[in-house]
């Protein structure tokens, strides 16, 4: 019995670079979240002051979020491109397919591409061989 080609190693790849952007888009919001709450708090004058909340606190709040989440996407992106080189844990790597295809361009088509991938007939039964 032949084994036929498949993907796993270039999708793994690409889920690194994937978990280092959603790296560097955690540190964006992290740096946004400091500098423009440093910016907002320094400001204590104009049309500030009437605002009906605390512009500052608020998108110090927005960026903390962003930071968490992306951060969360970064670590399920690692562990789903060991899973994938692994060949183990389908599940796991179609559920982060998926949420993939909620962070932009890049994620959609990698979590498609990966969904597609994992699901072919042949490449399917190598999950089954390693399990969890």
């Amino acid at each position: 019995m032949e084994t036929q080609p498949n993907n796993l190693n270039t999708f793994k790849i690409l889920m690194v670079i994937k978990g280092v952007f959603n790296l560097l888009a955690a540190l964006f919001f992290a740096g946004y979240g400091f500098f423009v709450s440093m910016i907002f708090t320094n400001i204590n004058q104009g049309e500030l002051e009437n605002a009906p909340f605390d512009v500052g606190t608020f998108l110090g709040v927005f960026s903390g979020i962003g930071f968490v989440v992306m951060l969360v996407f970064a670590i399920l992106t690692f562990m789903a491109a060991k899973y994938l080189g692994e060949t183990r844990k389908h599940t796991f790597i179609t559920v982060v397919s998926i949420l993939n295809c909620f962070t932009g361009i890049l994620g959609i088509l990698l979590g498609i591409f990966t969904l597609i991938e994992i699901n072919k007939p042949h490449v399917k039964p190598l999950f089954n061989k390693n399990p969890a």
